[in-house]
């Protein structure tokens, strides 16, 4: 059986999604603010979804859920490792000024440096693919309801 290209394709799509996101505030000056990154989920829980979706017609009555969960996962573990390495090359050679200004903005005695930064950007973006994959995956996955796989009978009154 052949292997399924959809977490690496959408994986790429996803990141892509999120690079052009951030460029485009970096570019209007608000990649700074914390509200922008509903945006970003946004992206991921479009990608996921549409992978998800994708992946399931493509395995069609051969599709279960710890597969389907699999191919959310690494969809959206390609993305994030993907948008990480761009954020962590954005932050140390592209902006320098990024990391200061976004940390002005925190009141913190502790001193954070690149490393931690683009740890829990990652980090998030790991926890954002995990809960979407397990909420979309409900969506997506055989009905156990005894209802649903009976026919249809007439209400008794």
């Amino acid at each position: 059986m052949k292997k399924s290209t959809v977490p690496v394709r959408y994986g790429v799509l996803i990141a892509i999604g999120l690079i052009a996101y951030f460029l485009i505030l970096s570019l209007i000056g608000m990649q700074t603010k914390p509200v922008f990154s509903i945006g970003n989920g946004v992206i991921v829980a479009f990608g996921l979804y549409m992978a998800l979706k994708n992946y399931k017609i493509e395995k069609g009555k051969n599709f279960d859920y710890q597969k389907g969960f699999t191919a959310g996962l690494f969809t959206g573990f390609n993305a994030t490792i993907l948008f990480t390495i761009f954020f962590a090359i954005y932050v140390t050679n592209i902006n320098t000024d990024f990391l200061p200004e976004m940390l002005a903005n925190w009141s913190s005695h502790y001193h954070v440096g690149v490393g931690i930064v683009v740890f829990v950007a990652a980090i998030m973006g790991f926890a954002t693919t995990f809960v979407l994959t397990l909420s979309f995956m409900q969506l997506f996955k055989e009905s156990w309801n005894p209802k649903k796989n009976q026919k249809s009978r007439p209400i008794e009154v």
